[in-house]
């Protein structure tokens, strides 16, 4: 009887040997998946830093492509107002000169006239 209690607290000794064994496994499996989750998250974190990054570079290089599309925009807009400037410049002018024919045509034939009077 004797022997059969210390069989049995033998067993109950190599079973709680066995349980601790287990227990330590499954606290190292959860350490090394704690790890694992960790560098995951810091891994995604620096890929939304880079994609983060990208996007605010993306941003400013339009805004610095819409900038000089105004720029060229206004640039254009000057050219074509100096353009319609000169062609209004040349009309007028030649209206002018045109006028002036006129009235030296009016003004001969005046003369032609008061000639053919006299």
């Amino acid at each position: 009887r004797v022997r059969e209690r210390e069989r049995e607290k033998a067993t109950e000794e190599r079973r709680e040997i066995e349980r601790e064994k287990e227990r330590k496994k499954a606290k190292r499996g959860e350490e090394r998946q704690r790890k694992r989750e960790g560098k995951r998250e810091e891994q995604n974190e620096r890929k939304g830093e880079i994609e983060r990054e990208r996007a605010r570079k993306l941003q400013s290089e339009s805004e610095i492509a819409r900038k000089r599309a105004r720029k060229r925009a206004r640039k254009r807009a000057r050219k074509r107002a100096r353009k319609r400037a000169r062609k209004r410049a040349r009309k007028k002018e030649s209206e002018e000169e045109s006028e002036k024919e006129r009235e030296r045509e009016r003004k001969r034939a005046r003369e032609k006239e008061s000639a053919k009077e006299s």
